[in-house]
């Protein structure tokens, strides 16, 4: 008796609760999210199979088993991805390096840091071996992947060689490397990340030099989540997983894979950097 009792309690309560609404989730239960890629060295790139692969998969990746959360995964050029979450018609992307415009849309939760190297041929980087000695030659470009941002020093530097219409704009970092390899700019911006695609695709160390022209400045990246389409449960969700990898190795482990040990440690964000900016 007692137990068919307690059975009709529980029916009654289920029957005259009030419905749940569509497209909200339970407490346990994190939403489907669309997610974008973009392409940029070994953040994420195809691989000798034809697969993506990459630092960037493998985190989301790592991420959805911790957190829950479901992703659609699209693959987007860089511009477009942030004129979407700026008009809030994206969820969620990666690698992203946060401001204050940026910040106003979205959450950053961050996940490693990082530097921009000057990468230019051998034959040109004597000569041309620092930003002064670049500007003053008035007939030298660089090319840069639109919408990216490089630090506080060679961002600078850049507006003055704007100012001169020396900079080229390329959408992707795949069209900014074909310019630059054509010889139709003098030199690249480039992150260790897209460098060690480069020597592991095509020995780019025998070709050219990066200099390190900007050795104070400090990149912090990471997951860029929409402040207004994904919700404080869910980017808390987001948060607590990301922590966790950060605490137990996980994050050292993808970057190792990916980069070798010493660029490893380098991407390794500071023990008193905290995960939201």
């Amino acid at each position: 008796m007692r137990r068919f009792a307690w059975l009709v309690s529980m029916f009654c309560a289920a029957l005259f609760s009030p419905p749940t609404q569509a497209g909200t989730v339970g407490p346990s239960d994190c939403a489907s999210y669309t997610l974008a890629f973009y392409e940029h060295g070994v953040l994420y790139f195809k691989d000798s199979t034809g697969h993506y692969a990459g630092i960037d998969q493998d985190i989301v990746n790592e991420l959805s088993k911790r957190s829950g959360c479901v992703f659609k995964r699209v693959l987007e050029s860089r511009v477009r991805i942030w004129d979407q979450l700026s008009r809030q018609q994206l969820d969620i992307s990666v690698s992203g390096i946060p401001n204050p415009e940026r910040e106003r849309y979205a959450e950053f939760m961050l996940y490693m840091q990082s530097r921009n190297y000057v990468m230019m041929r051998k034959d040109l980087s004597k000569q041309l071996s620092s930003p002064a000695a670049f500007m003053a030659d008035m007939q030298r470009q660089v090319v840069v992947v639109k919408s990216f941002k490089h630090g506080a020093t060679l961002d600078a530097w850049l507006e003055q060689l704007r100012a001169q219409q020396r900079v080229v704009e390329a959408p992707d970092f795949e069209t900014a490397l074909r310019v630059f390899k054509a010889g139709r700019v003098d030199a690249m911006l480039a992150l260790p990340t897209t460098w060690s695609l480069l020597v592991r695709r095509e020995a780019a160390q025998q070709q050219f030099d990066l200099l390190d022209w900007a050795p104070q400045d400090h990149i912090l990246a990471g997951l860029i989540v929409s402040r207004q389409r994904v919700s404080e449960a869910d980017r808390q969700r987001l948060r607590q997983a990301l922590m966790s990898m950060r605490k137990d190795g996980t994050l050292d482990t993808i970057f190792k894979r990916h980069l070798g040990h010493e660029l490893a440690q380098a991407m390794r964000l500071d023990p008193g950097v905290d995960a939201a900016p």
